[in-house]
């Protein structure tokens, strides 16, 4: 059946303002609810515990929909596909706003959790594929405002309407944010195939990143109302990680993987850019939710988000210095600026604790700079040292670990922070903790970097768009060490890259 193409197919802005309303609702509720919950819990009648195994639930949906999205994109009509995840969507938002009972809540923020990450591997990889070099610069802005400002602009929305005692006022609005990217959909509909109906479906793989999502959001989840050590936290959530290892030895020695692990892992740019965006998730959002925390207990929901505003301003003008040099060499160099300005806003957080309005404001304009400026520029420079063919698969892979590092660490670091003596007591424990996963990541991302003989080079945006050859060449890991300097990567040298690109046929 031919499906007509709708009137604003291949339109760059329509198809771009789509990608951000779709992704935006529930990244931005992911920090905005929490200066909601206790209302929230009042009026459904929903204990701290379930509405946290809610959170948990949706959170572990949005790691398992990255897989299922390269499924369905490699089988079945990738449009088609991408309207009926917006409609999904928009039915999770309109149960999450119109909640009667905390049976309506939790199946409508796990539907959104789910459908988030199926329209994000399903909307961003072929925007940024789709529209030539020309556009690249703007949709590397877009899909850092995507993720990282929606994050940053939640406790602003959420404080305004805490402050008001209402919450549904926020839902019904994101619905039609829903709503609004659903109808974009419809309108820039241009039927597209199925990527690949001869790719491997792995029904194993998909049911290892199932069941360890699921079982190690549950521990953390379970961590409102239980120790640590209990069986109901620490056995799933170091049982669904030890899944998640399981899943990636498993794709990166498979000869027909859904997920092209073992070209990633065994290549010097891909896993230093993963190290730093695992590390800089991980750290950043634990910082917002300790911090914001305190802040919001001594000044009230409102006054808490308008301090965290600069989170948001800086998350902007990181993602303008992404686009400007995504065609650069020296993108290579933003996700180190970028660790350097998340560390300095966790070191102004640790001057004061719980942070006054002046160091609330700069700490939080900080961090702002330093997340958006690590996570996305970091998994543009893993992408580019691979052929644009695996983009889809690549970054699936990739945002499900850093789903996992920034959605499953926050937990546990909330629930150390309130087990160490006072709240500022742990919380400045727990701060420690991150500028130290910051420092390490940073340090353990330079030496990987150095063993692999890695160097600056230029992305080459057309030839990698064309989708045989990466952007950039990326030497074999620790290839310095094993050639014992007998061969280094320079800019100037010719490098062979068959082989990566040989692993994907």
């Amino acid at each position: 059946m031919n499906i007509p193409s709708g009137p604003l197919a291949g339109r760059y802005p329509a198809v771009a303002t789509m990608a951000l309303l779709a992704l935006v609702p529930y990244l931005a509720l992911s920090s905005a609810l929490s200066p909601l919950t206790p209302i929230i819990s009042k009026d459904l009648g929903m204990g701290a515990q379930t509405l946290s195994l809610g959170l948990g639930l949706a959170n572990a949906g949005y790691a398992v929909g990255t897989v299922l999205a390269v499924v369905f994109a490699q089988h079945l009509p990738q449009r088609v596909m991408l309207v009926a995840y917006a409609t999904a969507s928009v039915i999770g938002s309109v149960l999450l706003a119109a909640a009667q009972d905390p049976a309506m809540f939790l199946v409508g923020h796990i539907l959104q959790g789910l459908c988030t990450s199926l329209l994000l591997i399903a909307a961003v990889p072929p925007l940024a594929l789709g529209f030539g070099r020309e556009k690249l610069e703007r949709t590397a802005v877009t899909m850092s405002l995507c993720i990282f400002g929606a994050v940053a602009l939640g406790p602003v929305i959420g404080g305004i309407q805490a402050d008001f005692h209402q919450w549904r006022p926020l839902l019904w609005i994101v619905a039609g944010v829903a709503a609004a990217a659903l109808l974009l959909t419809v309108l820039t509909y241009d039927h597209t195939p199925p990527a690949n109906r001869n790719a491997p479906k792995d029904p194993l793989a998909i049911l290892l990143a199932a069941v360890g999502s699921i079982a190690a959001f549950f521990g953390a989840s379970e961590l409102t109302s239980h120790k640590f050590l209990s069986f109901w936290t620490v056995l799933p959530l170091v049982g669904g990680l030890a899944i998640i290892v399981v899943l990636i030895v498993y794709q990166t020695r498979s000869r027909n993987p859904l997920l092209p692990l073992g070209p990633l892992l065994r290549s010097t740019l891909p896993v230093t850019g993963i190290t730093i965006a695992l590390c800089a998730a991980a750290a950043s959002v634990s910082v917002s939710d300790l911090t914001l925390n305190l802040v919001t207990e001594r000044y009230g929901a409102l006054r808490a988000g308008v301090l965290y505003l600069p989170e948001l301003v800086g998350a902007l003008l990181a993602a303008v210095a992404l686009g400007k040099v995504i065609e650069r060499r020296s993108l290579q160099y933003l996700p180190v600026v970028g660790m350097a300005f998340l560390a300095a806003g966790i070191a102004v957080f640790l001057v004061k604790v719980p942070a006054s309005q002046p160091f609330a404001l700069v700490g939080s304009g900080l961090t702002g700079i330093g997340l958006g400026a690590t996570v996305a520029p970091a998994l543009f420079a893993a992408g580019f040292s691979l052929p644009s063919m695996t983009l889809q698969r690549v970054f699936a892979m990739v945002e499900l670990l850093r789903a996992v590092a920034a959605f499953m660490v926050a937990p546990i670091f909330v629930h150390l922070a309130t087990s160490v003596g006072s709240p500022a007591h742990g919380t400045r424990v727990a701060l420690w903790i991150s500028l130290a996963i910051v420092v390490g990541g940073t340090t353990v991302a330079g030496l990987l970097y150095a063993s692999g003989g890695a160097r600056p080079h230029t992305p080459q945006i057309g030839t990698f768009l064309d989708g045989e050859e990466p952007a950039w060449p990326s030497p074999p890991l620790f290839d310095r060490l094993r050639s014992r300097g007998r061969h280094e990567f320079t800019s100037d040298e010719d490098v062979d890259v068959p082989t990566l690109v040989d692993s994907f046929d």
